[in-house]
């Protein structure tokens, strides 16, 4: 059908257009969409195989949805992608503030144009993008807002009485009619105002002040909320939730690989930045870890969440940081080192909400804690664990069946041992940060031995990675201070700081382990 020559409303009946509701339209195209093995919601991912088919189920089921999950779980985007699944373009009466259907008008406004004009009566077509509308519930978020009210200023100006129907105002849910609606964190609206919602939940119609009104909207309602605000702010009144027929459960990402896709997808980088900065796979494992460890951290409020937005950002510091080191010493490409990643600190300290012990650790600690325990767990999916290494020979010098397992760290820990440190600069020239790494006796080696492909620029970093892995779990002392990072032997450290515990978390240490 060509909308643009269909003008008139008699143009439109010749045409056999024929009508149909909101949620018959996505039903419609949503099964083309599954037939034809498309995917609607482009972007969302992770949710493949548990919140996509839920919320295709319920869509061919013409349900109205809410969303419940925490924060950073795509509800919003889920909502608004599906304005896709709508028709291309619809006809409405010209000039209506409800996209009144030609053929079936609900408006007092489109009715008596009907009646005034018949089938000369001018229509106009609405692109899907047109038929969308959301509101953010807040407390202060009105009856009138939502639903509409009285205007005193057109009764005025039109010198009509209060009792005529033409001096009201609609709100954005009559305004949304042939439409998606979404009413973003619905515990946040009150009581009163959920109450509101009832009718046009179930008997599709609306009451606006004392207008006996019967407008049967044409609505598809999507609602979403976190359930930690059921608490915090307020509730979804039982009446109201027991009329939205869906209720779907989102979720963070379930594995790395989804949550690295995530990020890359949604990182905002610069071209320039882009060609500047090489992000290793092992510095974005890194990033991404910080999420899944906060997640689970005995310090951050879990009910809480922890948003896909932290890694993102983090993401983007991370880059920023190699990028500013590089324009310090204007070099033309630079790589994400492990110690940049200290930049990514401010994207994890206001993302995070904490419980009273984290509130009395400091957020800065804990996201440095954080930062540290992600070191500690992606350091065993690239080299030995130091501690099974401990346990192994403990197990040995025990039992004369058992031979001692070899110390593959032995070389690295023996230089700092004899008194070694090494001094790593924050706003390190790559260069100089390779000429130091290369002192470490054993630290090259080591490399090459687990990763003998690996180029120049990737020894280099996994080199500074063994340091940062071997201090998480406390097989060297490590500090940050004054822009510096500080390798040394741990007994050495400890002897010189005295009883001052440096938070290991490992058992008790025994240096003839590490002999």
């Amino acid at each position: 059908m060509d909308s643009k020559k269909i003008t008139t409303l008699g143009q439109l009946k010749k045409s056999k257009y024929r009508s149909k509701s909101v949620k018959e339209e996505i039903r419609d195209n949503l099964i083309l969409s599954i037939r034809n093995k498309e995917n609607p919601f482009t972007g969302i991912l992770g949710y493949e195989d548990t919140v996509i088919p839920d919320t295709e189920r319920a869509l061919l089921s013409r349900h109205n949805i809410l969303f419940l999950g925490l924060r950073g779980q795509a509800k919003t985007r889920m909502a608004r992608q599906m304005v896709d699944l709508l028709d291309e373009y619809i006809p409405v009466v010209a000039g209506t503030e409800v996209n009144d259907d030609p053929l079936n008008p609900l408006s007092k406004y489109a009715k008596d144009m009907i009646a005034e004009h018949g089938d000369e009566t001018p229509i106009q077509w609405l692109h899907r993008s047109e038929r969308y509308g959301e509101k953010l519930a807040t407390p202060d978020v009105s009856v009138a807002d939502l639903i509409g009210d009285i205007d005193p200023i057109k009764a005025a100006n039109l010198k009509l009485s209060f009792a005529d129907e033409k001096v009201i105002h609609y709100g954005i849910i009559p305004r949304s009619n042939r439409g998606i609606f979404v009413i973003n964190e619905l515990p946040d609206l009150q009581a009163r105002i959920q109450v509101a919602l009832f009718n046009i939940l179930q008997e599709g119609d609306i009451q606006i002040r004392g207008f006996k009104l019967r407008m049967p909207l044409d609505i598809l309602f999507v609602f979403t909320a976190n359930p930690e605000d059921y608490t915090n702010r307020g509730s979804i009144v039982t009446p109201l939730k027991d009329r939205i027929e869906s209720q779907i459960l989102t979720h963070y990402p379930k594995d790395i690989e989804t949550s690295l896709a995530i990020t890359d997808q949604e990182a905002d980088l610069l071209p320039a930045q882009k060609e500047r900065v090489v992000v290793s796979d092992l510095v974005k494992r890194l990033v991404e870890q910080v999420a899944f460890e906060a997640r689970t951290n005995e310090y951050v409020d879990k009910k809480s969440g922890v948003s896909a937005r932290l890694t993102i950002a983090a993401f983007e510091n991370a880059v920023s940081s190699a990028e500013r080191r590089a324009i310090i010493h204007n070099e033309s490409q630079t790589q994400v080192w492990i110690s940049d990643l200290s930049g990514i600190i401010p994207s994890i300290t206001g993302k995070i909400e904490l419980v009273y012990e984290g509130e009395q650790e400091g957020p800065y600690q804990v996201a440095l804690n954080l930062l540290d325990k992600s070191i500690r767990t992606q350091f065993i999916q690239y080299f030995p664990n130091p501690e099974q290494v401990k346990k192994k020979r403990v197990t040995g010098k025990k039992s004369t069946d058992e031979k001692e397992v070899e110390n593959p760290y032995k070389a690295i820990t023996r230089w700092f041992d004899a008194g070694n440190h090494l001094d790593l600069l924050l706003d390190m020239k790559d260069a100089d940060k390779i000429a130091a790494l290369y002192q470490v006796d054993g630290l090259y080696g080591f490399v090459k031995k687990y990763f003998p492909q690996a180029n120049a620029k990737e020894n280099a970093l996994l080199m500074e990675f063994v340091l940062h892995g071997l201090s998480s779990y406390s097989v060297i002392s490590k500090k940050s201070l004054d822009g510096k990072i500080e390798f040394k032997d741990l007994m050495g450290s400890m002897m010189n700081l005295g009883s001052l515990n440096l938070g290991a978390e490992d058992d008790e240490f025994n240096e003839e382990d590490y002999q």
